[in-house]
């Protein structure tokens, strides 16, 4: 979709013109699919705006009005925080944008390098910034760059300590299937993909969050170390009926928990081990 990113890449740097008059601002990114070269014709802009004081609301107003835009789709935020994010379309187009201040994006930043905060969305915004293009304040974006690339050794460990955990499946599928729990069986599926692309993501120094989350095959390929043929086993796991999906997601996360022993042992995954051991046992009545 060559020609859809082409189109985007021209309306997300016209737009930057027009918020480079802005005083305050030290920075924009590009973000997202066209960033990353991915945008289709169904495709938004997301723009993030870095700031030394959030510009007034008069401010965002007249530039939405001066960029053609539509009457804003949604706004979300408090200026008390230090960010707010607005969406509003431009020739069909949704722009989504973040406005943000420097002190409050450093705040999150930090939140996660320094604070080890795992279950956050925040970690999707690191990500972004990874794998996004600087429009302008190119020299800030960089050294925000160059410290997201340098993922803690402790944050590595609290990502596997928190996704460490699963429902297991393999021993229940017997007492749900006859009680009409196909939804509750496919949501065990869901979390339990999503807690061991998470554990994954923490071996692999990634930057991950289940919100919204998407492009899986791409995120898996940023990876070095996995189970065999992860991604062809993950879509069979999420393209089959939970009786056939359970066994398969065992043994993902059977290969995933001796991977995680062997780069990091200090873990304790006697825990882990103990629900992979979980059969399905039905009582019966004692004679």
């Amino acid at each position: 979709m060559r020609e859809a990113n082409r189109h985007l890449l021209t309306l997300a740097e016209q737009l930057t013109a027009s918020y480079k008059s802005i005083p305050s601002l030290r920075a924009l990114l590009l973000t997202g699919s066209v960033a990353e070269g991915e945008a289709d014709f169904y495709s938004d802009i997301d723009l993030i705006l870095y700031y030394e004081a959030l510009p007034t609301e008069e401010a965002l107003e007249r530039l939405r009005v001066q960029n053609g835009g539509s009457a804003r789709l949604w706004m979300l935020g408090e200026r008390a925080e230090g960010s707010v994010m607005e969406s509003y379309q431009v020739r069909g187009v949704e722009c989504q944008l973040t406005h943000s201040t420097v002190a409050r994006w450093e705040e999150n930043m930090a939140s996660i390098l320094e604070q080890f905060t795992v279950d956050t969305p925040l970690h999707k915004a690191l990500a972004g910034l990874l794998a996004g293009r600087a429009l302008y304040g190119d020299d800030l974006i960089h050294r925000w760059q160059a410290q997201v690339k340098n993922y803690p050794p402790a944050l590595a460990q609290a990502m596997v300590r928190h996704y460490l955990n699963f429902v297991p499946l393999w021993a229940l599928t017997g007492r749900l299937g006859p009680r009409d729990s196909e939804l509750l069986q496919r949501q065990m599926v869901v979390e339990n993909v999503q807690h061991l692309l998470g554990v994954l993501a923490g071996l692999n120094h990634l930057y991950y969050s289940t919100f919204q989350f998407k492009r899986m095959h791409r995120f898996i390929a940023q990876m070095h170390l996995t189970p065999r043929n992860l991604a062809a086993r993950l879509d069979d796991v999420l393209g089959s009926e939970p009786l056939h999906a359970a066994p398969v997601l065992k043994s993902l996360i059977q290969d995933t928990v001796a991977l995680m022993e062997q780069q990091i042992p200090e873990i304790d995954t006697s825990q882990v081990r103990a629900q992979l051991e979980r059969e399905a046992a039905p009582w019966g009545p004692r004679r």
